[in-house]
């Protein structure tokens, strides 16, 4: 293949990856008709079409797809080969994505990091804390957290904390409904829950835990508006007692008949698995999520 750079197939995984012309140039920083011009020199290099345009964006064609794999092989080796070259710790510089659920970003790792940056003032460091998994083959996270194990792709998983929630109310919702001594009492009450289309991972279906009877009629497509709305006494809910314990007006319902527990887990690509920066990153994930303790994480209190 003669004329073939290493740039174009950048932005062929780019726009491979996004799916839109200005997002895709957007991540390479560069100019929407420079990537343009860099998928058309790629394609002219390989004498194939390889992606489609069609109204919700570009569409690989089955070319596309073929290469796609071959591409991503090769993105994998100047990876490693970058870990080996740049192994030295004293300095470390670069990007980090870390890609969190909303509550955890938020509540937890957000305000710690200041502590990162003061570490690693050179490193760049981007947090999506969103309500959704991450892609790491797909790079979009470097390091990912997840509320369950995957159970394929090449990744590396361990568990990093296991949290604790409970049922939530605010107390002007509890002192002006019926009073609740009971699970049977639970059901005489609106209750907030997931869209469950929108439920991007099973460990979130806390419901039926608590009572399978149960039916919201408000469903939340993320925790912190679910927090929001159970503050303005829009109903019980389940929450982290991490993030419930943040807010003067929330208060645990039946504490102790009704303890729920899940696990986060932080995994990070093969391939970047032991740069610097990674480590460092997870290493000081590690840190802070044991440096509260399990009171921090399984308990309602401060």
């Amino acid at each position: 293949m003669s004329n073939f750079d290493w740039n174009n197939l950048q932005s062929f995984l780019a726009m491979a990856r996004a799916g839109r012309l200005t997002v895709a140039a957007r991540r390479m920083g560069v100019d929407h008709s420079t990537l343009s011009r860099r998928i058309s020199a790629l394609e002219d290099a390989m004498h194939v079409k390889l992606f489609e345009r069609r109204p919700e964006g570009f569409a690989l064609t089955p070319e596309g797809e073929a290469l796609l794999g071959d591409a991503e092989e090769i993105e994998s080796l100047t990876v490693r080969m970058g870990a080996r070259l740049h192994a030295d710790t004293s300095k470390l510089t670069g990007n980090v994505r870390m890609g969190t659920p909303e509550g955890f970003g938020t509540y937890f790792l957000a305000p710690q990091l200041a502590h990162l940056s003061h570490k690693h003032p050179d490193l760049n460091i981007e947090l999506v804390a969103n309500p959704r998994s991450f892609s790491l083959s797909k790079r979009e996270a470097d390091i990912a957290i997840s509320m369950a194990r995957p159970n394929q792709g090449r990744v590396y998983a361990r568990k990093l904390i296991d949290f604790g929630l409970g049922v939530y109310a605010s107390r002007n919702y509890l002192a002006s409904h019926a009073p609740i001594t009971t699970r049977q009492d639970l059901l005489a009450h609106g209750w907030i829950g997931y869209v469950e289309d929108l439920m991007w991972t099973s460990e979130l279906d806390y419901l039926p835990m608590v009572d399978r009877n149960i039916q919201p009629r408000l469903h939340i497509s993320n925790v912190i508006s679910q927090l929001t709305a159970i503050e303005g006494g829009a109903g019980l809910g389940v929450l982290p007692h991490f993030m419930a314990r943040q807010s003067p007006v929330l208060t645990r319902v039946l504490p102790t008949e009704i303890h729920l527990t899940r696990a986060y887990w932080l995994i990070t690509h093969p391939d970047t698995h032991n740069l610097a920066r990674i480590r460092a990153c997870c290493d000081f994930l590690t840190e802070q999520a044991f440096a509260r303790g399990s009171d921090y994480w399984m308990s309602e209190l401060a």
